[in-house]
């Protein structure tokens, strides 16, 4: 006796085809699309890095705060106030030497 083996039907073959191509493609989407695992990370760093520097602009920020206040009508800190007209006037004491 011999068995003959069928050959696949050329439908079978293109939906497989069809099968295979789209499930690739998915993968690849999801993957490295433009909203694939590569771009989630590469958002997330971002991210991270944005709040590292958000947080150094809030410690910025409460400085420039608290010079302004220091500097205000409603409290003058005369420390500050000597300091800023030294270093914008160019203002010396008399008993001071200046080495450049």
């Amino acid at each position: 006796m011999t068995v003959q083996r069928r050959r696949p039907s050329i439908t079978v073959l293109v939906y497989t085809a069809v099968i295979v191509t789209l499930g690739g493609y998915f993968t690849f989407a999801s993957v490295q699309g433009e909203f694939g695992l590569f771009r989630r990370i590469q958002i997330e760093a971002e991210r991270n890095a944005l709040r590292k520097e958000t947080a150094m602009l809030d410690e910025e920020l409460a400085k420039m705060r608290n010079k302004t206040l220091r500097l205000s009508d409603s409290y003058l800190d005369l420390d500050l106030l000597d300091e800023q007209a030294r270093d914008v006037l160019g203002y010396l004491r008399a008993d001071e030497v200046v080495i450049r």
